[in-house]
């Protein structure tokens, strides 16, 4: 009898540790066709996801069948690709439910504007890119490189990737964004002769994330910042279509 009661516990564990893999596995497979379909080196055929939306409807909608405590009983990579996949195609569908658009900031009101609109489904709730931004992302885990991973739909933000996050390969992805963002001139420009570095907002409206924005500046562009002084680049909130 107790080895019955044993091996029925055994059975159930594999049984739970399995379902909860399942949701995992191959989760942002869908996610991952429509940015290798949509997005070339950053900019996004708006018109064509737009009139081709089910796949990422249809993403979402399993995304928001996730349930919390399987969500737990993943790595933290895969919650962190999770979160950040999230965020990425919400903002696609907040952006073709209202395209077009000259910028993501025409979109709502002056009181309620696109980041505060509660349209996005996790764990049973409705919540704003604020919400998963600031609420979820940036209090839970302690990752100031999602500041180059999470995307506004703006040219002057880092460049959306042409693949989804994943819980294997999220380091390797978050170490290419920041190098990428900041090889281009909505994220660094230096001036050597007159020592001045300028560094797009990103790095202003979010510097109590970075221990020090300099040295993780100078870790990833590898450039050495000793007596520079840093000025702030314009933040082009034009939309990162496809032209």
């Amino acid at each position: 009898m107790l080895t019955s009661r044993v091996s029925f516990m055994m059975y159930f564990l594999v049984l739970l540790f399995n379902t909860s893999f399942a949701n995992i596995n191959n989760l942002h497979d869908n996610f991952d066709i429509i940015l290798k379909t949509y997005v070339l080196e950053g900019q996004v055929d708006y018109i064509n996801l737009k009139e081709n939306r089910i796949k990422l409807d249809n993403y979402l909608l399993k995304l928001s069948d996730i349930e919390k405590d399987d969500f737990h009983n993943w790595s933290e990579e895969e919650r962190l690709a999770y979160l950040i996949n999230l965020y990425n195609a919400s903002t696609l569908q907040l952006i073709i439910n209202h395209y077009p658009v000259k910028s993501i900031k025409d979109i709502g009101t002056f009181f309620r504007g696109p980041w505060k609109q509660k349209f996005i489904y996790l764990f049973g709730e409705k919540i704003s890119l604020d919400n998963l931004e600031h609420d979820i992302i940036r209090k839970e885990y302690n990752e100031a490189r999602i500041h180059m991973a999470l995307v506004c739909a703006a040219k002057g933000c880092p460049i959306l990737r042409s693949e989804a996050y994943t819980g294997t390969k999220l380091n390797s992805q978050l170490i290419e964004q920041v190098k990428l963002f900041l090889s281009s001139s909505n994220g660094m420009l230096i001036e050597r002769n007159s020592k001045r570095v300028y560094l797009s907002p990103i790095f202003k409206w979010y510097a109590k994330d970075f221990p020090s924005v300099i040295e993780f500046v100078e870790e990833y562009s590898y450039e050495n910042l000793n007596d520079f002084k840093v000025y702030w680049l314009d933040y082009d909130w034009d939309l990162n279509k496809k032209e």
